[in-house]
């Protein structure tokens, strides 16, 4: 009977982020807005931190579009454990879990604020991650429910900040990055996606959009900027044929920069780490 002890009423704190046992960094990756590619460089950045030597795990938490099974070419159902205990399937060396496990198949899910937050307490809480350096999460674009339930209900290393740089993604941008600094969650950095694109005839760099946005608008929230990943059709077809960019290693061309992104990440992370005040043990 004893639930109804954790109900919320209006006046409470809600409780306080629970660490998930033997996952060291969390890192959500998010964005202002869709389209960005935010999802091709969280899967990215998952693998490449895989394979520069770490534990990874990557979530899936865009319930609204569910990319990652795509990318990674699963669509098997994780395993349910004796205990309701899951367990994420394992792919390129990563532990995976997808809302898109649980709903395969094009049919759109219909998510309700109380739904997405139990789901996002299960896919954390339940989920057998085993030891992990770092857990990827994929957040929906935007600053909603999804978002807040993941911040509420898990301490967040930092968060990084997808952007194109064009205009309109910048500005969404800056309401993720304020977001995140309402809830007091660190920033990694932002990194500015389809940055520029290269000519395949005659290698000449075009600025698609109007290249170095993000990094000006880092700077102006004295953020770190994370780097620049051109839009490279290869990246694009890499992810949809389920073999990201980074699955060909550091020497490919199309997967240096994602690379160079990964280890800014993983300095970035140690230097949040390291500035970090103790975790105040609470007492139940």
């Amino acid at each position: 009977m004893g639930s109804h002890s954790h109900a919320h009423h209006p006046g409470q704190q809600p409780p306080a982020p629970q660490p998930l046992p033997g996952v060291s960094a969390i890192i959500a990756v998010g964005s202002g807005k869709g389209g960005v590619g935010k999802t091709t460089l969280a899967v990215n950045l998952a693998i490449a931190l895989a394979k520069l030597g770490h534990k990874v795990g990557l979530l899936d938490a865009d319930v609204y579009g569910p990319n990652v099974p795509l990318m990674l070419g699963i669509n098997a159902q994780p395993k349910v454990l004796g205990d309701n205990r899951i367990e994420p399937l394992e792919v390129h060396g990563l532990k995976v879990i997808s809302v898109g496990f649980l709903n395969p198949g094009d049919k759109p899910l219909i998510w309700r604020g109380p739904m997405l937050h139990s789901i996002i307490r299960q896919f954390l809480g339940s989920v057998v991650w085993g030891t992990l350096d770092y857990l990827v999460v994929d957040l929906p674009p935007g600053t909603g429910d999804v978002a807040l339930s993941l911040i509420q209900t898990v301490p967040l290393t930092g968060s990084i900040v997808v952007s194109t740089p064009s205009d309109v993604s910048l500005q969404d941008a800056r309401k993720a990055i304020e977001m995140f600094r309402q809830m007091k969650v660190d920033i990694i950095g932002v990194v500015e996606n389809m940055s520029y694109f290269v000519c395949p005839h005659c290698q000449h760099e075009i600025d698609v959009f109007s290249r170095g946005g993000a990094e000006k608008t880092a700077r102006q929230f004295n953020a770190d900027f994370l780097g620049s990943i051109q839009l490279d059709p290869e990246i694009r077809k890499a992810s949809d044929s389920g073999n990201p960019t980074v699955t060909q290693g550091e020497n490919s061309p199309h997967a240096k920069a994602l690379y160079d992104f990964a280890r800014q990440v993983v300095a970035r992370v140690d230097e949040i780490k390291a500035n970090a005040p103790e975790p105040v043990i609470q007492i139940q």
